[in-house]
């Protein structure tokens, strides 16, 4: 099949395209084979770039003063949504403001309030809490008779019952917290956005801007509860930091909620059902980790990469400068395509097979540079831990019915998983 670069672009930027497989990849390849910094021109959107070689990515992501998000929208936009992106921004108005959206020298001192609680020695201590929770969805799997939609059954409630114990939700909330973070991740897609499908941008738009809404009436809340009789949580920690000698501003504190509440468990999720949708259709890999437990740390890195539940993140060029040998202007945008990255022949032996003993795994799934994912060690421990506990008991595992990834060109992953299985 013949592609072209207006082509392949067109693709990845389709929400449709991301539950496609079979469409995505070969647009990403081909990119990176013929033009892998491949100028976009599409209706409705101002001119990017889209990104789609590993070494591209990383030599744009180190620096974040010389590709900044500046005025522009952290990830695509059309060119309505620039314009109103602008022009909050510069009346001091954006709809969140959280460490995604942030340049120097915000975001390093909004890092800095968490980043010692999300380091490996800090988490240690969460270990056992969150074993107690993955012996938990096993005896859910186990309760269920050998057949469950593994997405909305399991994988969708582990990660977000350790988030919310850590941030300080309530278990009761956490339903409305799943809700929401579908409905902010899913906003493309006809199974999950709030209003379903056939939404017009503009009713899209205003959705969106109901689920921050809800967001932040939420979390107003448990702001004020937090300063008042202040918890060993983060929620705590973040209602009462000081950022140049001033208490953080309700606003700030918020969107930081959200980011942790939201970003803090649906892409773990989505990685883990990544991992069993992969091992159910190879069973040979089960059989490989299964016969060798030092292999799942492996196995959690390849799921990661196999997944990308981050799909792109944009920047901005602050002077003129030049990538890989091609020379961009000040303002240029750049879509950066981390499942390309992922993906990259240059960089991982036989990129679209599913390795669990994949050594080494360079890959981009939580960023690069300053905006490397800060709550990356957390994700890995829950997956490791939730395998550790799973995997001496799956004796097999195989699809049982239609497994769907969800239509988003922003966040994906899958959305039902049905699989047969068995348990020791």
């Amino acid at each position: 099949m013949t592609l072209t670069s207006a082509e392949c672009v067109a693709t990845i930027v389709d929400p449709a395209a991301h539950a496609d497989p079979s469409r995505l990849y070969p647009a990403y390849a081909w990119l990176r084979k013929h033009d892998p910094i491949a100028r976009a021109e599409l209706p409705g959107f101002d001119p990017f770039h889209v990104v789609t070689r590993h070494a591209d990515i990383q030599e744009i992501s180190k620096d974040n003063r010389l590709f900044p998000y500046g005025d522009l929208p952290s990830t695509l936009a059309t060119s309505e949504g620039v314009v109103a992106t602008r022009e909050a921004k510069a009346a001091g108005r954006p709809l969140l403001y959280t460490l995604v959206q942030m340049d120097e020298p915000d975001h390093m001192k909004y890092r800095t309030l968490t980043q010692a609680w999300f380091m490996p020695a800090n988490l240690r201590k969460l270990e056992g809490r969150i074993r107690e929770i993955a012996r938990e969805s096993v005896a859910r799997m186990e309760s269920l008779g050998g057949r469950c939609d593994f997405v909305n059954e399991v994988a969708l409630h582990y990660p977000l019952r350790v988030i919310m114990e850590i941030l300080g939700v309530p278990a009761e909330d956490e339903p409305r917290m799943l809700q929401l973070t579908q409905e902010l991740f899913g906003a493309t897609d006809p199974d999950l956005a709030r209003g379903g499908e056939n939404q017009t941008d503009e009713a899209r738009g205003l959705a969106l801007q109901a689920v921050f809404a809800d967001f932040f009436n939420y979390f107003n809340v448990l702001i004020e509860d937090r300063r008042a009789r202040p918890r060993d949580d983060v929620a705590s920690l973040v209602a009462n930091a000081q950022i140049d000698g001033q208490q953080i501003s309700a606003f700030d504190a918020i969107s930081y909620y959200v980011i942790i509440a939201t970003a803090g468990h649906d892409t773990t999720s989505s990685s883990t059902a990544g991992a069993m949708w992969a091992l159910a259709e190879r069973p040979g890999e089960l059989a490989k980790v299964k016969a060798n437990p030092a292999l799942i740390p492996g196995l959690v890195d390849e799921s990661i990469r196999w997944t990308t539940p981050v799909r792109h993140f944009m920047r901005s060029a602050a002077q003129d400068v030049t990538v890989a040998g091609q020379a961009f202007k000040q303002g240029d945008w750049f879509m950066l395509c981390y499942p390309s990255a992922n993906r990259d022949e240059a960089v991982f032996e036989a990129p679209d097979e599913f390795r669990v003993d994949r050594s080494p795994n360079k890959h981009l799934a939580f960023g690069y540079g300053a905006h490397l994912c800060l709550g990356q060690h957390l994700a890995k421990m829950e997956m490791r831990i939730l395998w550790e506990e799973l995997l001496p008991r799956l004796q097999s595992v195989e699809i049982d019915g239609d497994a769907k990834l969800s239509h988003a060109s922003f966040v994906n992953g899958p959305k039902t998983l049905p699989i047969r299985y068995v348990l020791a």
